[in-house]
């Protein structure tokens, strides 16, 4: 599968890795310089190069939307024509200070990219975990118990995509319903970084969920 990753940061940089390393051919793109892009294609150890949004986006099957929200527009804007791909979106709407979200309870980040870029089909992925965490879980996917990832979205194909982009890091992959649940994954992602970041353990967690059947 060819995936573009718009945003090379923490995030893009770390699933794009772990995709080439599953056999994806990955264009690394949008990051602070170009070497960098071609640090993260060097060091992928797989198909990986790196090139501009455009490039990313021109023959890829999937786009990994990694970037801060105040870039959204302008990394779609370089990106050019994304009819019909997939769309995998981790960019929280966050405001200019990271402090609270811009979107919220109404609609959501994703329900907002998604009316920028209606002949696209977006599917809310990867948003709720720390990138830190990224590398051990790819790791760890050979055992029985994987931590949980949930993701949502409308079409249902793309969907089934994102599934196994979820799995190929080592994530159980959760379907949350529509995309309009990411009005509900969104600050969920908010309570993950707090354990993350502000908590004693470090920023390395994930989240499981457990679900019991009733006998008899």
């Amino acid at each position: 599968m060819r995936i573009g990753i718009l945003g090379s940061g923490l995030m893009g940089g770390k699933l794009g890795t772990l995709w080439a390393r599953a056999g994806h051919e990955i264009v690394f793109s949008y990051a602070r310089s170009e070497q960098k892009l071609k640090k993260l294609a060097r060091e992928a150890q797989g198909n990986a190069r790196a090139g501009t949004p455009g490039e990313a986006a021109r023959e890829a099957h999937v786009l990994l939307l990694a970037v801060h929200w105040s870039r959204v527009d302008d990394v779609l804007k370089q990106a050019g024509d994304v009819s019909g791909k997939t769309i995998v979106s981790c960019s929280l709407p966050m405001n200019a200070g990271d402090s609270g979200l811009v979107v919220a309870h109404t609609s959501s980040g994703a329900e907002e990219l998604a009316k920028k870029v209606p002949k696209a089909r977006v599917v809310s992925a990867f948003g709720t975990v720390p990138s830190e965490v990224l590398f051990d879980v790819f790791e760890s996917r050979r055992k029985a118990t994987r931590p949980s990832l949930v993701y949502c979205g409308d079409d249902p194909k793309s969907k089934k995509t994102a599934a196994e982009l979820i799995r190929e890091v080592g994530f159980d992959p959760v379907d949350a319903g529509p995309l309009r649940m990411a009005r509900y994954t969104e600050p969920f992602t908010l309570l993950i970084a707090q354990l993350a970041y502000e908590g004693d353990g470090g920023p390395e967690l994930a989240y499981r969920f457990e679900r019991f059947v009733r006998k008899g």
